[in-house]
């Protein structure tokens, strides 16, 4: 790790979006932030749906505060109380992909689950995953689901 961030510690990138997939990105990066020292940043991009306002439904839903409910749910689930000290927890609004590049600026790595809560559930590789690994600022890992075989 080069010791990119701020306070010249290294710094690991890990989306996460509330998905399997997603903490089991988590438990790596974690992991990996505890083996090189590195800071760990968790992030979650939100933004509002295309539809959102045109049709009947709960219009004062709050899609930000639900997506830092999934982070902190993950959190929680993943880490539990044994938290890294260096962890910082972000809820971006923007789309996922692009929120996950910018936090790359600055990184040592990127850490993002195959697949995510999108759509085309066949798909080899999610959108978001795929558009990070092309235009990521740092190296990416991608993680695979447990029991994934090539």
């Amino acid at each position: 790790m080069t010791g990119s961030g701020d306070d010249g510690q290294a710094r690991i990138v890990v989306g996460i979006d509330g998905s399997e997939c997603s903490k089991d990105a988590l438990r790596w990066a974690a992991r990996q932030a505890g083996f090189t020292g590195a800071a760990l940043d968790a992030v979650i991009g939100w933004q509002y749906p295309v539809f959102y306002g045109w049709a009947p439904g709960p219009q004062d839903f709050d899609f930000g505060a639900a997506a830092g409910q999934a982070l902190t749910g993950a959190l929680d689930e993943v880490l539990g109380a044994a938290r890294p000290a260096g962890l910082r927890a972000r809820v971006v609004d923007g789309r996922a992909a692009q929120v996950l590049v910018d936090a790359s600026a600055g990184a040592d790595l990127l850490v993002v689950g195959s697949r995510g809560h999108g759509g085309l559930a066949d798909a080899l590789l999610g959108s978001v995953s795929t558009y990070c690994v092309q235009h990521a600022q740092c190296p990416v890992t991608v993680i695979r689901p447990a029991g994934h075989t090539a």
